[in-house]
């Protein structure tokens, strides 16, 4: 619980003092996800099922690209799988589904 508690603190100190880094990368993985998303805009049609499909698409790929690039850095080292690939995908999904859920804006039509 000590160990815990004193991770959290350190990690918040430095989440404090890296401020506009952390904006600056939250800002390219939210420009990462739209890029995708207006990618796949050509190739799903505009309807539900569509815009569904694209969305889960493009929410899926850039968690899974950025838990790619370790995970290959990794390979190359150990000629091994990287063990925490699934985790690492799981930390970015969640930090870009928070990032999209704070900056989500309702149509004009709500």
């Amino acid at each position: 619980m000590l160990k815990q508690s004193l991770a959290i603190i350190l990690l918040s100190i430095v989440v404090i003092l890296t401020m506009s880094h952390v904006q600056q990368l939250l800002q390219m993985i939210l420009s990462a996800h739209n890029w995708v998303a207006h990618l796949l805009t050509e190739v799903f049609s505009g309807g539900n099922t569509g815009n569904l499909i694209r969305n889960l698409i493009a929410l899926l790929a850039i968690p899974v690209f950025l838990g790619t690039i370790p995970a290959f850095i990794y390979w190359l080292a150990k000629r091994s799988w990287f063990p925490y690939f699934m985790e690492m995908v799981w930390v970015i999904w969640l930090i870009q589904t928070a990032a999209l859920v704070i900056l989500y804006k309702v149509g004009a039509s709500a």
